[in-house]
């Protein structure tokens, strides 16, 4: 307004005022004009854009459950990720897919793995508050209770109720409730997760990865011959001792299972009981499947089998590994293992000789010989992401988990960019004829040239997703095939165990670790009467730890499970 007072003043005295002014007055008038001019300027710009509505900074923009909120900034930020698994080999925006998604989210993953001991590596980082803007672990690690209680991650609906209402969207209302808190927040978001109700809906698409293989060529020989009773078990591996002694060069294992550590081994503990069809409750009551005399009949075998010497030294000591060198090498006649652990080695050996592969057949079984029950995906899935307190942008963090979990999301992780990586064919959204050819026969080099299918797994969602899944082809298919129609929800007996600090927490630890040095001693037992002697010293042990109370918090925790399960069983 300055600048129309001064113009004002010169048009009241007109010419008169101009003959006064000697020029270097006239001068510093007209630069005095122009300053006015450019003060005014800005000044009227302020004024008029305060009677806009002004632009407000993408956190603060208010948005519906209907709306993306990752669509509202895609500014480039870079989230430090950590995945609590030693063995996880990948690195975001080294492939095709990540890449993809950075361009179109603007964010970009720097993933960090524990170089060590995973358990040490997760409290030594809540023991300093150091927490990466996102983490993802097993939901059953004490760390996910220790990080929660500490006050060290963000409740993932008081983000949502900020800065992203599309998270009520886009998850799932039963894993939501299943991962509430008595607080009423829920502070993880699980992958691999299937509720009871997945199963009525997905049917024999739901599969598991509990499997009994052979190798194909070896158990051909021996005339295909039954493995489900101890008798013909037994018989089995020392025919293809027999006949099969050395695997180019290297002594034949005949029987191989995931490795021990400290607390037993999964192969012989849930995977066994479960080819068992070993009921987990009885009448509304947990059941007590390691004592089972089905269960004690099979740990017996073992013990025969490994006095026939049929039980290699090397299962007890290898590590994954190892293991994994061994397979490759078809080195084993028969596992009791999860098959989606060897895809790379059952590329290896198909590769090498379509007949030197693994099968699945009808393994270990109670007396009845009853089908197995094996585990499929249930409603904790196999990890959880949290989002820490430390996270550098709450409203960035919300808006991408909320993608990652959305369809659209899981479609950008599973088959990557449209035109590059994959394309509707027949119908069909689904890889390109050389991106699902490679899936096939090299993973390892799948995963490093266009991270698609899962390699970027934290919130894979496993009931979508198969939806766009090439078909299974040799050497996997008969695997996952054979599992079709044995596999069962086992949601309600998740999460039973107590903290690792409680009372009954402790017992449990000594338990478990209890349970991990007799072990391999029945297995080594010179005897039946020795095998005897060392499992009723476990039980006494079991007992005098306090393990009755351990029992009865188990007991609490599966019928509130129940409790939580019944809304989504209707």
């Amino acid at each position: 307004r300055e600048f129309y007072i001064i113009i004002f003043l010169n048009k009241k005295r007109g010419k008169h005022m101009s003959k006064m002014l000697k020029p270097k007055s006239l001068l510093l008038l007209m630069f005095a004009l122009v300053m006015a001019f450019t003060t005014a300027c800005s000044s009227g710009g302020d004024n008029s854009a305060s009677e806009k509505e002004e632009e407000k900074p993408a956190e603060e923009v208010k948005l519906t459950q209907d709306q993306p909120g990752w669509q509202i900034d895609t500014s480039p930020i870079t989230f430090d990720w950590y995945i609590n698994f030693a063995w996880f080999p990948n690195k975001w925006g080294e492939d095709i897919t990540s890449q993809y998604v950075t361009k179109k989210t603007g964010v970009n993953l720097n993933l960090i793995v524990p170089a060590g001991n995973e358990a040490e590596k997760m409290n030594t980082m809540i023991a300093s508050g150091t927490l990466p803007d996102f983490i993802t672990l097993g939901w059953y690690e004490d760390a996910v209770k220790k990080m929660i209680e500490g006050d060290l991650v963000l409740p993932l609906n008081e983000l949502a109720d900020q800065y992203d209402p599309y998270f009520y969207k886009v998850s799932d209302p039963a894993k939501v409730s299943w991962y509430t808190k008595d607080d009423g927040n829920i502070y993880g978001y699980p992958n691999a997760s299937s509720s009871p109700k997945d199963y009525e809906k997905f049917g024999d698409n739901i599969t598991s990865n509990q499997t009994f293989l052979v190798r194909k060529d070896m158990y051909e020989a021996l005339g295909s011959p039954e493995m489900r009773t101890p008798e013909g078990f037994l018989k089995a591996l020392e025919g293809a001792k027999k006949m099969f002694p050395d695997v180019n060069g290297q002594p034949l294992i005949p029987f191989g299972l995931h490795d021990f550590h400290e607390k037993g081994n999964s192969s012989l503990e849930g995977y066994l009981q479960n080819f068992l069809a070993i009921p987990q409750d009885k009448d509304g009551k947990l059941n007590d499947r390691t004592t089972d005399p089905e269960y004690v009949k099979w740990l017996k075998t073992l013990r025969l089998a490994n006095e026939k010497g049929l039980m290699s030294k090397d299962i007890f000591v290898d590590k994954r590994p190892q293991m994994e060198e061994k397979m490759a090498q078809g080195r084993y006649f028969a596992m009791l293992y999860q098959r989606s652990d060897m895809a790379n080695q059952q590329n290896a050996l198909f590769a090498n000789d379509p007949n030197s592969v693994y099968i699945a057949v009808d393994g270990p079984a109670n007396s009845n010989l009853d089908q197995p029950t094996l585990s499929g995906p249930s409603i904790s899935g196999w990890t959880v992401t949290l989002i820490s307190k430390n996270v550098k942008d709450k409203a960035r963090a919300i808006r991408f988990l909320d993608y990652l979990i959305s369809e659209e999301g899981q479609r950008d992780t599973y088959l990557g960019e449209k035109g590059v990586t994959w394309d509707t064919i027949d119908g069909k959204d689904q890889f390109l004829p050389e991106v699902a050819q490679l899936l096939n026969s090299d993973r390892g080099a799948f995963d490093k040239k266009y991270g698609a299918s899962h390699t970027f797994w934290m919130l894979m969602d496993t009931n979508i997703t198969p939806a766009w899944a090439p078909p299974a082809v040799e050497p996997f298919k008969q695997l996952e095939d054979w599992t079709r129609g044995k596999t069962e929800s086992f949601s309600q007996f998740d999460q039973l165990d107590p903290d690792a600090s409680s009372e009954e927490g402790i017992i449990n630890d000594k338990v478990m670790n209890e349970w991990g040095k007799i072990l391999p001693k029945l297995i080594f037992a010179k005897t039946g009467a020795e095998f005897d002697q060392i499992w009723n010293g476990y039980l006494e042990k079991r007992e005098s730890l306090g393990f009755a109370k351990v029992h009865e918090y188990r007991q609490k925790e599966y019928e509130e499970n129940v409790k939580k399960l019944e809304e989504f069983l209707q």
